[in-house]
């Protein structure tokens, strides 16, 4: 299974909505889990016009969650990327 594929895998069924982008079980973030589903077939548009997914984890402790792509936080490794901004 991958994270893009077209056809959901059954454990997403159990899954429940987390606010706070980890696992509501454990608390493992998003980084620790051991599978990914996200639903690229049905985006929703926010008031701004970006579209969001729902991201789904099946976490190593054995729940499965889903979230937002908008609420997911930011990469470290986008900061890494960006040149400084002068002021």
């Amino acid at each position: 299974m991958e994270a893009f594929d077209p056809v959901p895998p059954q454990w997403i069924e159990a899954a429940i909505h987390a606010h706070d982008f980890c696992c509501p079980k454990c608390r493992a973030d998003s980084r620790e889990q051991a599978r990914v589903w996200i639903n690229r077939r049905s985006p929703v548009m926010t008031p701004e016009y970006r579209r969001k997914w729902q991201e789904f984890y099946q976490c190593q402790c054995g729940s499965a969650w889903w979230a937002w792509s908008s609420d997911r936080p930011p990469s470290d490794l986008a900061k890494r990327d960006r040149p400084p901004i002068d002021e």
